[in-house]
């Protein structure tokens, strides 16, 4: 039992405040998901020239400027890089190519994982309950166009930040899921021997990589989607993220919960009505049930 949430603002006064809304939302959840949570937030306006790269501290917090200085003496102290440090988590914003800074990670950096990368995506996640890690990276604070958050009560592999939800694949794309796969090694069979890596033993990420490879083959999402009607086996609620908008569908029994919230000025998703109970004008909003196997999307 875990809990998903989701929130799209549509005028720019509710993307300032995001974290203001969406904090709540994942405090509430933590009923159905309390041994670990993570967010992944959208930047209202992606810079084009550099990716950014969301790692995180294995062992301890980051010391002040460390990671900096790791990174002047990697690639030069002519390379320009911003980093952003908060407790176990930093944002390394660079211009320099994806793959030499992916290497330096896995070979000169054991103590760092690699949590994301893309111009827009964000992703904060860790264990113990939502209301702590809100607080721990200070979640209130945040502004964006759009994000996705899961809460998560582990019923198979392991409860680190490394197994907690948001899963990723590829450059501003990641998925939460509310279920449980039956074939998740199946698939992961059948990706690797297309060279897709894994990183876990978590079903979920057996649905992202799966979804991603579609997308790196040409697909669209919703025709990825479609696909993975046929392919995944299981029961799954799952909201997605992309750089423009987030996805919403649940499997053809629909028996994992999701709720969805539209009004004029914001889409809101969330696993039960309480979640977003809070919400302005929620009294007024369209209230509505995803249907199974049915696609929904919204874009910034």
């Amino acid at each position: 039992m875990c809990g998903i949430v989701g929130f799209l603002a549509k005028e720019s006064a509710y993307r300032s405040t995001l974290g203001e809304y969406v904090v709540p939302m994942m405090e509430c959840m933590g009923d159905r998901g309390p041994d670990s949570a993570g967010l992944a937030i959208f930047s209202e306006k992606p810079d084009p020239k550099a990716l950014r790269f969301n790692l995180y501290a294995l062992q301890q917090p980051f010391a002040r400027d460390s990671l900096a200085r790791r990174f002047e003496q990697a690639f030069g102290a002519e390379t320009s890089a911003k980093i952003e440090e908060a407790e176990n988590h930093a944002v390394l914003i660079t211009s320099v190519e994806t793959s030499r800074v992916v290497e330096w990670i896995r070979s000169d950096c054991p103590d760092i994982h690699l949590l994301s990368v893309g111009r827009a995506m964000d992703i904060y996640k860790d264990t113990g309950h939502p209301r702590e890690i809100a607080a721990r990276y200070r979640w209130s604070s945040f502004a964006g166009s759009h994000c996705v958050g899961h809460t998560r009560m582990a019923t198979e592999s392991a409860v680190t930040p490394v197994h907690s939800h948001p899963f990723t694949a590829g450059q501003d794309f990641c998925l939460v899921h509310n279920g449980s796969l039956s074939n998740p090694y199946e698939l992961r069979r059948m990706l690797e021997a297309r060279g897709v890596e894994f990183e876990t033993d978590n079903d979920t990420e057996a649905a992202c990589r799966f979804l991603q490879w579609r997308l790196a083959e040409g697909d669209t999402i919703e025709e990825a989607l479609e696909q993975a009607f046929v392919e995944l086996d299981g029961f799954f609620t799952l909201l997605m993220g992309t750089v423009d908008k987030i996805v919403l569908v649940r499997d053809a029994f629909a028996c994992k919960p999701a709720v969805v919230a539209e009004t004029d000025d914001y889409v809101a998703i969330g696993s039960e009505f309480r979640t977003l109970a809070h919400l302005p004008n929620i009294q007024n909003a369209r209230l509505f049930e995803p249907r199974p196997e049915e696609i929904y999307s919204w874009n910034v």
